[in-house]
């Protein structure tokens, strides 16, 4: 027996796919909407791929036709996308819109927006819960813009009851912007020292897009109006993730750990690099829907470094990951900058302290 209808925005993204698919496998019936409405290998037949453009006028009101019992977005951004659902609450019975953990503010004011400013990145308390200040809403930023789209959703409850999830660094197959690439591509590069600031201990709390579509699926069946934090059941170091990276593919790499800021420009630096710890509160989660990961951060790894591997093979990485290199920009992989650093490290005489 159907548990109902769902339709499911972005659906051939990176978090959409594992989500369709878990809805599909929880028994719904689930339409696929996404611009080019492809349809991924890994779903059922049973699921009704749509192509649709949701910034057209009128285009996501006509393809709901009589509407949804719960309808999943992966990709809202600000307050007229809130608008957008909030005017469909008539024919949608719930809905589960994908938020961001770039929402929080620390007690001075600090966030993911201040972190490139002298002493801005934020200090969270660890772990972090929903009940953490946010920033305030607006369009300047990508954080505002998702504070804005919650506010404008939760005020909405007493129609359109929605599920907010705050996630953290979502990893897995079918990213755009990778954070284990900065590892992955090292490896097969032939690389086998590295450096790693604030001596390797920087956490930024992941989630696989497994426990995403975990927690989706879960919220699908209690509809209600909050937020909740989504992330793993760890939140490994940079130093572990690199460690953990070293073993899927059998390699043995040495860690030059700095303490402290990265030591020249964006030598030492990650995707998950930051002064202080990362880490989300899963109570919540666990409380409200009875979330239980699907898995963790090193069981679900060598999927995900195989998939990087596949995608690398034959082919630059700016190719490959165009979005990554307007992210983090091309120094991320400046192997002469790294070189230089490592010979002036060297020729200084410092004891390695490898982890």
């Amino acid at each position: 027996m159907s548990r109902g209808r769902a339709f499911v925005l972005g659906a051939t993204g990176q978090i959409g796919r594992a989500a369709v698919r878990a809805l599909a496998e929880d028994g719904w019936d689930v339409t696929a909407a996404s611009r080019g409405g492809g349809r991924d290998g890994a779903w059922g037949d049973g699921v009704r791929p749509l192509a649709l453009d949701r910034e057209e006028e009128g285009a996501l009101a006509s393809s709901l036709g009589d509407g949804c019992d719960v309808l999943v977005d992966m990709v809202a951004f600000g307050p007229d996308h809130a608008a957008q659902l909030t005017g469909l609450a008539d024919r949608v019975g719930s809905a589960v819109v994908v938020s961001s953990g770039a929402v929080y503010e620390d007690a001075w004011g600090r966030s993911f927006d201040t972190q490139g400013e002298p002493d801005g990145f934020p200090e969270y308390p660890v772990p972090v819960p929903e009940t953490q200040p946010t920033v305030a809403p607006g369009d300047a930023t990508y954080g505002r813009r998702k504070v804005a789209l919650e506010q404008e959703l939760l005020a909405a409850g007493d129609t359109l009851p929605v599920t907010l999830l705050r996630a953290g660094a979502v990893h897995g197959a079918h990213c755009r912007t990778p954070r284990e690439l900065y590892f992955v591509k090292r490896l097969l590069d032939g690389r086998r020292r590295r450096v790693l600031a604030y001596d390797g201990e920087s956490r930024f709390h992941p989630v696989h897009v497994c426990n995403l579509a975990e927690l989706i699926r879960l919220a699908a069946l209690r509809p209600a109006s909050r937020v909740l934090n989504a992330g793993d059941p760890q939140a490994p170091t940079v130093a572990e993730i690199g460690a953990a990276v070293d073993g899927v593919l059998g390699v043995e790499t040495e860690s030059v750990l700095v303490a402290g800021a990265p030591p020249q420009g964006l030598v030492g630096d990650t995707p998950w690099t930051g002064a202080h710890p990362v880490v989300y509160d899963m109570t919540a989660a666990e409380r409200d829907l009875g979330y239980r990961p699907v898995t963790g951060y090193q069981e679900s790894l060598p999927a995900t470094v195989e998939w990087l591997a596949a995608q690398l093979e034959g082919r630059d990485w700016r190719q490959a990951f165009p979005k990554m290199v307007r992210n983090y920009g091309e120094a991320l992989f400046d192997y002469a900058a790294e070189d230089a650093w490592l010979e002036r490290y060297d020729r200084a005489g410092w004891a390695f302290r490898t982890g």
